[in-house]
């Protein structure tokens, strides 16, 4: 139907590459941004490429940043001999929002998965394991989502981490099996991280 008009159709495939967003969604939103007045759609453009141009994963933890280094690690109220490790940003998001973690974060960016080809080299785990080595950290909180994959990072980061001689633990359940921290609601996730136990 709106393949005659090729800008449109180049756009609503280009807003369907974005994860969680199908064809139907894609062409609503690039609808949505026609329907943009000029000024608009140019200052929607410029904060694309601006997120996409300053934004840059913090050379410490791995959090997504546009400064130097994240707030979190910047922020000297932190305790950094508590580093709690997450798969990604938006659990990372996630547990901040409880206001209960007070220690720092490291960011793997995805969870070991043989099946789809995510082997341990491909995440920042050995960034972590060097992180841990070089300074004083007492205990790693592994917050992996409680999913197969999860667990199979989980047991990967005890194993290495354990003979380092820091105290290593997980988030209690109560979070469901199966599901992502950045679903989980602010009193759950609170609990998990009072709960956590050792791996």
């Amino acid at each position: 139907m709106t393949d005659y008009i090729e800008s449109l159709q180049i756009l609503s495939e280009k807003l369907a590459r974005l994860k969680g967003v199908g064809r139907k969604s894609a062409m609503r939103m690039a609808f949505s941004v026609i329907e943009l007045n000029e000024e608009d759609a140019e200052a929607f453009a410029n904060a694309i490429i601006e997120a996409k141009t300053k934004i840059h994963k913090c050379p410490v933890c791995g959090n997504l940043t546009d400064k130097d280094i994240c707030y979190v690690c910047s922020d000297l109220s932190r305790d950094p001999s508590v580093i709690c490790v997450v798969e990604d940003v938006k659990a990372l998001m996630s547990i901040e929002k409880v206001r209960e973690y007070k220690g720092v974060y490291h960011v793997l960016h995805g969870s070991i998965s043989p099946v789809n080809g995510i082997t341990p080299d491909k995440l920042s785990i050995k960034e972590l394991i060097q992180r841990v080595g070089e300074n004083n950290v007492q205990e790693v909180i592994v917050a992996t989502n409680p999913t197969q994959d999860g667990e199979v990072t989980a047991m990967y980061l005890s194993k290495y981490l354990k003979p380092l001689g820091v105290k290593v633990t997980r988030l209690a359940y109560g979070i469901p099996v199966g599901s992502d921290l950045e679903y989980a609601d602010e009193i759950t996730l609170g609990r998990a991280i009072e709960g956590r136990r050792d791996v």
